[in-house]
């Protein structure tokens, strides 16, 4: 199953340290952080029938992402709430997408045709054959597909999403069967906003 969104600026390139700098593509790590594979699952979940999506970012998230200007710039109008710059609710149309910065709710939430639907997400260079940016994709899977492992058993889907790269498709494949078995989606986020699920 794929969404056929396609998102401005959804990644962003950072100057690598001289050690990394020759793994990566031209020289410049291209990420999608966090907050951005949180994005463009909000995305895939209104397109996939849901009203309202809720996001949940961190200060750390909102540091390495502009949240509101790519909100701004994806024709989203805000009403601010709380003491966070980006906190708030968003809407563009029928979409209402609520930024409620506050941990511990899943990364992403919405409801679709009266099921939950909850969310993990992680983030990663995706430019680069470095081990170390490799390790952290690898670990960004894993980790996502153990939180909600952890995640009581209630009838809600179940997505873990990560940056697509070869090593998280191939790594997809590896455990599709096993977390379909437990009721787990893998979703992998393309850079132009493009959503997979395996």
């Amino acid at each position: 199953m794929t969404s056929e969104l396609q998102l401005l600026a959804l990644c962003t390139d950072y100057a690598p340290p001289e050690k990394r700098k020759r793994y990566a593509e031209g020289g410049v790590e291209r990420r999608l952080t966090e907050a951005a594979v949180m994005l463009a699952i909000a995305h895939y979940l209104f397109s996939q029938g849901a009203h309202e999506v809720t996001v949940c970012p961190d200060g750390e998230h909102a540091k390495r992402f502009d949240i509101v200007a790519w909100l701004e710039r994806h024709g989203y109008g805000a009403e601010r709430r709380g003491r966070t710059a980006y906190g708030g609710v968003y809407t563009r149309g029928e979409s209402k997408l609520i930024v409620h910065p506050k941990s511990g709710m899943g990364d992403v939430t919405a409801v679709i045709n009266d099921r939950r639907v909850f969310v993990e997400c992680k983030g990663g260079t995706i430019n680069s054959k470095h081990s170390g940016r490799l390790s952290q994709l690898r670990k960004g899977l894993l980790e996502a597909v153990g939180a909600l492992l952890i995640v009581p058993e209630d009838g809600s889907r179940q997505i873990a999403a990560v940056p697509r790269t070869a090593l998280t498709l191939n790594m997809a494949a590896k455990l599709a069967t096993r977390c379909h078995q437990a009721g787990i989606e893998i979703a992998l986020v393309h850079e132009d906003g493009l959503v997979t699920i395996r």
